[in-house]
């Protein structure tokens, strides 16, 4: 039979069907030979047009809202069951279960969440949100072993939020403001974990998000984040079970006094703390040797912690891909290399981007999870990250969606090259001579950047000293 016979018989038998008796066909279909373990979600064409199917409805039904969230837990490898009254739905694992009230008509009343031996706190009701958060609550528990062993790696990741906690209370004071907390704060600006919503770490904001907040005071800028998670792992990592910061008085350097990690304070767990980027960062190869001997933990080691890919790729090449994809919705070729961007009362500026090599000192990947063991560790991260975004920030405001010059008007051009490390040199036809200058911008710190200006001796000086033109980059 061929398939469009098929498909009209199907289509007369079916025709006259109510759409609930559909629906509860498809559900009796995905349940009936998908007799699996909770911990292997099911997946497939046929769970995916069943959620495409729920989205549609849009929940505007006591059925369809039960439907969604039987679909949503199916797809997070979540048990549920609804109560005999038929608005009540429980979402449950061995470590943790999810109350869903609901009124007849379908109207989402409360959402209570309750982690093993706690209280429940009253949770959210968009349904987006929702699902992120039940796979979120799910990744809090993918440690190996049995229950017990989960708990105690639920209870490593509330000693670590407790320190890093404390850690944010060290240096903050009454009239700092959430701006200062995130470019100088020693765990950025620190918002703790809800329920199933991970704990996050804003830590750096660019020049111009941070002019946006000082002329809209109102407004309310968003920076890079990463959030804070434990995960497993193929290998044994000793982790602490209590809090490691005695008081929140800081020592002679600023730093906490962190107790010694002694048995009695911690556990050896299949497990570590991760620290996970909202969007993977472009970082150097430098820097990722850094955080690696901050950590003590080589990221290609471990089998299901690993940075994208961790081919060693040039740098600029990935800077450019995330710089475009964030700025454009559309596709963009990233094998080009010039950038028309347009400045208020200047000609155009033409960039071209030299992605350089894949030499080690010029080479990155993009990093998508930092593990560690130790909170002491943390600040240290931030501060690479801080060091490693305040440069791609640079080289990412060279680069545009427009790489076709739409008009004739006079341009300048400009050639950004990679440099050894954290330094890159701009180049540029000399104001009055038909030589070539230079500017080499080594971006020290998160915070510090020095310029030199490079001419011909035989060219004359420009009326800008390399102080003048530091001072210009920083800000």
């Amino acid at each position: 039979i061929s398939t469009n016979a098929l498909m009209e018989q199907l289509y007369l038998k079916y025709q006259q069907k109510p759409w609930t008796e559909t629906l509860k066909l498809v559900h009796f279909c995905m349940d009936k030979p998908l007799r699996r373990p909770v911990s292997n979600p099911p997946d497939g064409p046929l769970p995916s047009c069943m959620e495409k199917i729920q989205r549609t409805l849009n929940a505007k039904s006591l059925f369809s809202v039960m439907n969604r969230l039987e679909s949503l837990s199916k797809q997070k490898g979540l048990n549920s069951l609804v109560s005999p009254s038929g608005t009540a739905c429980y979402i449950t694992s061995d470590m943790f279960y999810i109350e869903v009230q609901l009124e007849k008509d379908g109207k989402v009343l409360d959402v209570k969440l309750a982690h093993l031996g706690e209280a429940p706190v009253v949770k959210m009701k968009n349904y987006d949100a929702f699902g992120k958060i039940l796979e979120d609550l799910s990744n809090l528990y993918q440690i190996p072993g049995n229950s017990e062993m989960k708990t105690k790696g639920y209870l490593a990741l509330q000693c670590l939020e407790k320190d890093l906690y404390s850690m944010s209370l060290l240096d903050r004071r009454e009239d700092v403001n959430r701006v200062a907390e995130v470019l100088h704060g020693k765990v950025g600006h620190l918002v703790p974990r809800t329920g199933g919503t991970p704990m996050n770490i804003e830590f750096y904001i660019s020049p111009y998000q941070v002019l946006e907040a000082e002329l809209n005071p109102d407004s309310q800028v968003c920076g890079a984040k990463i959030v804070v998670t434990v995960e497993g792992t193929d290998i044994l990592h000793k982790l602490p079970i209590s809090p490691l910061i005695a008081d929140c008085q800081a020592g002679e350097d600023g730093s906490p006094a962190f107790l010694s990690l002694t048995d009695e304070l911690s556990m050896d767990l299949s497990a570590c703390f991760l620290l996970k980027p909202h969007q993977p960062i472009p970082m150097s190869s430098s820097n990722i040797e850094e955080i690696q001997k901050l950590t003590g933990m080589f990221f290609q080691d471990y089998f299901r912690i690993q940075i994208a890919g961790l081919e060693l790729v040039p740098l600029y090449e990935l800077i450019v891909q995330s710089t475009l994809k964030e700025k454009c919705s559309e596709d963009l070729s990233t094998h080009n290399s010039c950038f028309f961007v347009s400045l208020p009362d200047c000609p155009k500026h033409c960039y071209f981007i030299n992605k350089g090599s894949e030499k080690s000192d010029l080479a990155g990947a993009l990093v998508s999870k930092i593990p560690f063991t130790h909170p002491k560790c943390v600040p240290g991260i931030i501060e690479v990250l801080r060091h490693q975004m305040a440069y791609n920030t640079l080289i990412s405001s060279c680069v545009s969606e427009k790489h076709i010059n739409e008009d004739d008007s006079e341009l300048l051009y400009f050639e950004v090259a990679p440099q050894k490390n954290t330094s890159f040199s701009v180049s540029f036809l000399h104001p009055v001579k038909d030589n070539l200058a230079c500017v080499i911008i080594d971006v020290i710190t998160s915070r510090e950047i020095q310029c030199r200006l490079h001419l011909n001796p035989e060219d004359p000086t420009l009326n800008s000293s390399d102080d003048f033109i530091s001072r210009a980059v920083e800000r």
